[in-house]
């Protein structure tokens, strides 16, 4: 979602800065950051935009509360209004799998099972989107994206079963 809404900046010497919003609705806006980094959000007058009705002043903890609250989030719209059914899994590779020193394409786990395989956590490092050449070894976790079906078979796969 782009932003549409212009600010205006005003510089507030020894105070901080004071940020201006006209919503679409006539209404009058205002944020002052402090230099110490309280904010004081500010409801204008429609008629007189020096006037201020009312004022909440917020520490830096509430601003980014409610900074959370106001930004829109459309990976929520859309999990309320199309049906994902992924899961994320973890799959260690073990001495006893097959693919223990062998390379990722050789499983062809996407191809069987329609799961992928979007990294590979080795000891403190990670690896992501690793490469069809990329080599397992034995202690590797598996970090497999997909149905839960597709990373039940994943798992299953890579324990040889």
């Amino acid at each position: 979602m782009e932003p549409t809404a212009h600010f205006t900046k005003t510089a507030l010497p020894g105070i901080g800065a004071r940020y201006d919003l006209d919503t679409q609705s006539g209404r009058h806006l205002s944020v002052v950051v402090h230099q110490d980094g309280r904010r004081v959000l500010g409801l204008h007058d429609p008629e007189d935009e020096d006037s201020c009705r009312d004022a909440a002043q917020l520490d830096p903890g509430e601003s980014l509360a409610l900074a959370g609250l106001l930004k829109p989030d459309p990976v929520r719209y859309l999990r309320q209004h199309v049906e994902i059914d992924l899961v994320t899994e973890h799959i260690p590779v073990t001495k006893r799998s097959p693919f223990a020193g062998r390379v990722l394409g050789a499983t062809q786990a996407r191809t069987k099972t329609g799961a992928s395989i979007v990294a590979v956590l080795r000891r403190t490092d990670a690896v992501p989107s690793p490469t069809p050449d990329f080599r397992f070894a034995i202690g590797d976790v598996l970090v497999v994206v997909g149905t839960r079906e597709g990373v039940d078979a994943v798992a299953e796969l890579i324990a040889g079963g």
